[in-house]
Protein backbone atom coordinates (compact mmCIF):
# COMPACT_ATOMS: atom_id res chain seq x y z
CA UNK A 1 0.00 0.00 0.00
CA UNK A 2 0.89 3.49 -0.75
CA UNK A 3 3.30 4.84 2.24
CA UNK A 4 2.08 8.55 2.95
CA UNK A 5 4.89 9.40 5.04
CA UNK A 6 7.36 8.24 2.47
CA UNK A 7 9.34 11.34 0.65
CA UNK A 8 8.35 10.37 -3.26
CA UNK A 9 5.57 11.08 -4.98
CA UNK A 10 2.64 9.15 -4.58
CA UNK A 11 3.34 8.15 -8.03
CA UNK A 12 6.57 6.53 -7.67
CA UNK A 13 5.12 4.76 -4.14
CA UNK A 14 1.75 3.18 -6.17
CA UNK A 15 4.42 1.93 -8.82
CA UNK A 16 6.95 0.52 -6.83
CA UNK A 17 3.92 -1.42 -4.93
CA UNK A 18 2.56 -2.63 -8.07
CA UNK A 19 5.65 -3.89 -9.43
CA UNK A 20 6.73 -5.48 -6.63
CA UNK A 21 3.32 -7.43 -6.71
CA UNK A 22 3.62 -8.55 -10.04
CA UNK A 23 7.36 -9.31 -10.35
CA UNK A 24 8.65 -6.26 -12.40
CA UNK A 25 12.48 -5.13 -12.04
CA UNK A 26 11.73 -0.89 -11.50
CA UNK A 27 14.78 0.85 -10.93
CA UNK A 28 13.87 4.83 -10.34
CA UNK A 29 16.11 7.19 -11.29
CA UNK A 30 16.91 11.10 -11.72
CA UNK A 31 15.07 11.92 -8.10
CA UNK A 32 11.74 9.72 -9.15
CA UNK A 33 10.79 11.78 -12.69
CA UNK A 34 12.26 8.69 -14.57
CA UNK A 35 11.28 5.34 -13.68
CA UNK A 36 12.14 2.23 -15.74
CA UNK A 37 9.80 -0.82 -15.64
CA UNK A 38 11.40 -4.20 -16.47
CA UNK A 39 9.32 -7.83 -16.88
CA UNK A 40 11.29 -10.50 -18.67
CA UNK A 41 11.93 -8.93 -22.19
CA UNK A 42 9.50 -5.85 -21.72
CA UNK A 43 10.62 -2.78 -20.33
CA UNK A 44 8.84 0.26 -19.52
CA UNK A 45 9.16 4.25 -18.98
CA UNK A 46 7.23 6.07 -16.37
CA UNK A 47 8.37 9.98 -17.03
CA UNK A 48 7.15 12.76 -14.72
CA UNK A 49 3.19 11.97 -14.53
CA UNK A 50 2.89 9.90 -17.34
CA UNK A 51 2.83 6.31 -16.90
CA UNK A 52 3.39 5.92 -21.01
CA UNK A 53 -0.16 4.87 -22.39
CA UNK A 54 -0.62 7.98 -24.53
CA UNK A 55 0.33 8.57 -28.08
CA UNK A 56 2.53 11.12 -28.28
CA UNK A 57 0.29 13.84 -30.15
CA UNK A 58 -2.21 12.82 -27.85
CA UNK A 59 0.22 13.75 -24.60
CA UNK A 60 1.37 17.24 -26.60
CA UNK A 61 -2.25 18.53 -27.31
CA UNK A 62 -3.24 17.67 -23.06
CA UNK A 63 -0.43 20.04 -22.46
CA UNK A 64 -0.91 22.68 -24.43
CA UNK A 65 -4.12 24.41 -23.12
CA UNK A 66 -4.51 26.35 -26.12
CA UNK A 67 -3.90 23.54 -28.26
CA UNK A 68 -6.70 21.71 -26.06
CA UNK A 69 -9.20 24.09 -26.69
CA UNK A 70 -8.75 24.25 -29.74
CA UNK A 71 -9.30 20.59 -30.68
CA UNK A 72 -12.42 20.50 -28.50
CA UNK A 73 -14.14 23.50 -30.38
CA UNK A 74 -13.20 21.72 -33.70
CA UNK A 75 -14.88 18.44 -32.43
CA UNK A 76 -17.95 20.84 -30.65
CA UNK A 77 -16.99 19.70 -26.82
CA UNK A 78 -18.35 22.49 -25.16
CA UNK A 79 -14.78 24.10 -23.11
CA UNK A 80 -13.64 27.14 -21.69
CA UNK A 81 -11.91 29.26 -24.63
CA UNK A 82 -7.68 29.84 -23.94
CA UNK A 83 -5.99 32.19 -26.37
CA UNK A 84 -1.97 31.52 -26.94
CA UNK A 85 0.35 34.20 -26.84
CA UNK A 86 3.93 33.65 -27.74
CA UNK A 87 6.75 35.39 -25.47
CA UNK A 88 7.59 38.36 -27.31
CA UNK A 89 11.76 37.63 -26.41
CA UNK A 90 11.33 35.01 -29.27
CA UNK A 91 11.29 37.75 -31.53
CA UNK A 92 8.67 40.08 -33.56
CA UNK A 93 8.94 37.51 -36.92
CA UNK A 94 7.37 34.66 -34.29
CA UNK A 95 5.03 36.54 -32.44
CA UNK A 96 3.91 39.32 -34.36
CA UNK A 97 3.65 43.04 -33.06
CA UNK A 98 0.19 43.59 -31.97
CA UNK A 99 0.25 40.72 -28.81
CA UNK A 100 -0.37 43.03 -26.72
CA UNK A 101 -3.38 45.04 -28.58
CA UNK A 102 -4.57 41.31 -28.74
CA UNK A 103 -4.47 41.17 -24.40
CA UNK A 104 -6.15 44.31 -24.25
CA UNK A 105 -8.89 42.99 -27.10
CA UNK A 106 -9.35 40.62 -24.70
CA UNK A 107 -9.54 42.32 -21.51
CA UNK A 108 -12.24 44.54 -22.81
CA UNK A 109 -14.26 42.22 -24.10
CA UNK A 110 -14.18 40.68 -20.88
CA UNK A 111 -15.24 43.22 -18.09
CA UNK A 112 -15.42 40.99 -14.91
CA UNK A 113 -11.48 39.88 -16.14
CA UNK A 114 -9.00 37.41 -17.59
CA UNK A 115 -6.91 34.37 -15.97
CA UNK A 116 -3.70 34.24 -17.62
CA UNK A 117 -1.56 31.24 -16.88
CA UNK A 118 1.57 29.55 -18.98
CA UNK A 119 0.28 27.39 -21.91
CA UNK A 120 2.18 24.42 -20.26
CA UNK A 121 2.01 23.50 -17.07
CA UNK A 122 -0.04 21.97 -13.86
CA UNK A 123 -0.38 22.81 -10.00
CA UNK A 124 -1.84 26.52 -10.95
CA UNK A 125 1.42 27.97 -10.66
CA UNK A 126 1.56 31.74 -12.31
CA UNK A 127 -2.14 31.35 -12.56
CA UNK A 128 -3.13 35.03 -12.10
CA UNK A 129 -6.49 37.23 -12.28
CA UNK A 130 -6.75 40.69 -14.26
CA UNK A 131 -9.36 43.29 -14.24
CA UNK A 132 -6.81 46.29 -15.43
CA UNK A 133 -4.33 47.22 -17.60
CA UNK A 134 -2.31 47.22 -14.96
CA UNK A 135 -2.97 43.63 -13.78
CA UNK A 136 -2.75 42.52 -17.08
CA UNK A 137 0.71 43.73 -17.55
CA UNK A 138 1.97 42.79 -14.26
CA UNK A 139 0.32 38.71 -14.77
CA UNK A 140 1.77 38.89 -18.58
CA UNK A 141 5.36 39.54 -17.76
CA UNK A 142 5.38 37.23 -14.60
CA UNK A 143 4.11 34.03 -16.61
CA UNK A 144 6.49 34.94 -19.65
CA UNK A 145 9.83 35.08 -17.33
CA UNK A 146 9.11 31.42 -16.80
CA UNK A 147 7.54 30.26 -20.16
CA UNK A 148 7.25 30.52 -23.70
CA UNK A 149 3.98 31.30 -23.98
CA UNK A 150 1.15 32.01 -22.00
CA UNK A 151 -3.06 31.78 -22.44
CA UNK A 152 -5.62 34.32 -21.26
CA UNK A 153 -9.15 33.10 -20.73
CA UNK A 154 -12.36 34.83 -19.19
CA UNK A 155 -12.74 34.71 -16.11
CA UNK A 156 -15.62 32.87 -15.16
CA UNK A 157 -17.92 32.55 -11.82
CA UNK A 158 -17.26 28.55 -11.44
CA UNK A 159 -20.69 26.96 -9.59
CA UNK A 160 -18.38 23.74 -9.35
CA UNK A 161 -15.32 22.09 -10.70
CA UNK A 162 -14.82 18.26 -11.13
CA UNK A 163 -11.97 15.86 -12.51
CA UNK A 164 -12.49 12.95 -14.25
CA UNK A 165 -9.77 10.22 -14.38
CA UNK A 166 -10.10 7.87 -17.32
CA UNK A 167 -8.82 5.10 -18.52
CA UNK A 168 -9.84 4.01 -22.60
CA UNK A 169 -13.30 5.82 -21.67
CA UNK A 170 -13.75 4.08 -18.46
CA UNK A 171 -14.15 6.69 -15.77
CA UNK A 172 -11.75 5.33 -12.97
CA UNK A 173 -12.06 8.42 -10.31
CA UNK A 174 -14.79 11.28 -10.27
CA UNK A 175 -14.09 13.92 -7.43
CA UNK A 176 -15.31 17.55 -6.63
CA UNK A 177 -12.27 20.26 -5.93
CA UNK A 178 -14.12 21.92 -2.76
CA UNK A 179 -12.14 25.36 -2.97
CA UNK A 180 -11.06 26.90 0.21
CA UNK A 181 -10.48 30.89 0.45
CA UNK A 182 -8.70 31.06 -2.49
CA UNK A 183 -10.49 31.93 -5.85
CA UNK A 184 -8.95 28.93 -7.71
CA UNK A 185 -9.91 25.51 -7.39
CA UNK A 186 -6.11 23.99 -7.64
CA UNK A 187 -5.59 21.46 -5.13
CA UNK A 188 -2.00 22.85 -5.03
CA UNK A 189 -3.87 26.07 -3.90
CA UNK A 190 -5.76 24.46 -0.70
CA UNK A 191 -9.02 23.24 -2.36
CA UNK A 192 -9.66 19.39 -0.80
CA UNK A 193 -11.28 16.74 -2.92
CA UNK A 194 -14.77 15.23 -2.08
CA UNK A 195 -15.94 12.19 -4.33
CA UNK A 196 -18.97 12.41 -6.49
CA UNK A 197 -21.33 9.82 -6.23
CA UNK A 198 -23.69 8.94 -8.90
CA UNK A 199 -26.24 11.46 -10.02
CA UNK A 200 -26.81 13.50 -12.00
CA UNK A 201 -23.16 15.49 -12.03
CA UNK A 202 -21.67 12.35 -12.26
CA UNK A 203 -23.30 11.24 -15.21
CA UNK A 204 -22.71 14.53 -16.98
CA UNK A 205 -19.19 15.10 -15.71
CA UNK A 206 -18.34 11.02 -17.13
CA UNK A 207 -19.78 12.16 -20.64
CA UNK A 208 -18.17 15.47 -21.16
CA UNK A 209 -14.79 13.95 -20.17
CA UNK A 210 -15.66 10.84 -22.27
CA UNK A 211 -16.09 13.40 -25.48
CA UNK A 212 -13.18 15.03 -24.38
CA UNK A 213 -11.07 12.19 -24.06
CA UNK A 214 -11.99 11.14 -27.66
CA UNK A 215 -11.54 14.57 -29.36
CA UNK A 216 -7.54 14.30 -28.81
CA UNK A 217 -7.55 10.45 -28.48
CA UNK A 218 -5.84 10.55 -25.13
CA UNK A 219 -6.04 6.57 -23.43
CA UNK A 220 -4.86 7.80 -19.78
CA UNK A 221 -5.99 11.61 -18.17
CA UNK A 222 -7.59 13.83 -15.82
CA UNK A 223 -10.04 15.91 -17.11
CA UNK A 224 -10.85 19.11 -15.11
CA UNK A 225 -14.39 20.21 -16.05
CA UNK A 226 -16.68 23.35 -14.75
CA UNK A 227 -19.98 23.95 -14.21
CA UNK A 228 -20.69 27.85 -15.63
CA UNK A 229 -24.26 29.33 -15.31
CA UNK A 230 -25.13 25.91 -14.80
CA UNK A 231 -23.60 24.29 -17.71
CA UNK A 232 -20.42 21.94 -17.80
CA UNK A 233 -17.65 22.55 -19.56
CA UNK A 234 -14.07 21.43 -19.94
CA UNK A 235 -11.14 23.62 -18.56
CA UNK A 236 -8.04 21.46 -19.47
CA UNK A 237 -6.89 18.38 -19.78
CA UNK A 238 -4.16 16.68 -18.03
CA UNK A 239 -1.95 13.78 -19.90
CA UNK A 240 0.19 13.04 -16.31
CA UNK A 241 -2.29 11.85 -13.44
CA UNK A 242 -1.66 13.38 -10.39
CA UNK A 243 -3.26 12.31 -7.30
CA UNK A 244 -1.29 13.34 -4.29
CA UNK A 245 -4.39 15.13 -2.88
CA UNK A 246 -6.32 12.55 -3.21
CA UNK A 247 -4.28 10.06 -2.06
CA UNK A 248 -3.87 11.32 1.29
CA UNK A 249 -7.93 10.53 1.71
CA UNK A 250 -8.16 7.51 -0.59
CA UNK A 251 -4.74 6.05 -1.14
CA UNK A 252 -6.25 2.22 -1.97
CA UNK A 253 -8.42 3.99 -4.55
CA UNK A 254 -5.50 5.90 -6.15
CA UNK A 255 -3.65 2.52 -6.18
CA UNK A 256 -6.27 1.24 -7.77
CA UNK A 257 -6.45 3.74 -10.29
CA UNK A 258 -2.32 3.34 -11.12
CA UNK A 259 -3.04 -0.40 -11.15
CA UNK A 260 -5.37 -0.40 -13.72
CA UNK A 261 -3.52 2.34 -16.08
CA UNK A 262 -0.24 -0.21 -15.15
CA UNK A 263 -2.22 -3.36 -15.83
CA UNK A 264 -3.07 -1.78 -19.68
CA UNK A 265 0.37 -0.92 -19.98
CA UNK A 266 2.06 -4.34 -19.33
CA UNK A 267 -0.96 -5.78 -20.95
CA UNK A 268 -2.47 -7.67 -17.60
CA UNK A 269 -6.30 -8.59 -18.41
CA UNK A 270 -8.33 -7.37 -14.56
Amino acid sequence: MIRQMSGERIFVQAIRHYCANHGIAVDVRAGGWLIAMRRGAARHFAFGYDIGLNSAIAHRLANDKSATAEVLMLEGVPCIHHQLFLNPKLGETIVGAGWRDAMLVLLHDNPQGVVVKPNEGTSGRSVLMATTEAELDHAAGEVFSMSAGLVISPYVAIEQEVRVILLDGVPLVVYSKQRGSDWRHNLDAGAQPVLVEDGEVRTACVTLAIDAAGAIGITFASIDLVRVDGAWQVLEINSGVMTEALAKLHPELVQATYGAALDRVFGDPR
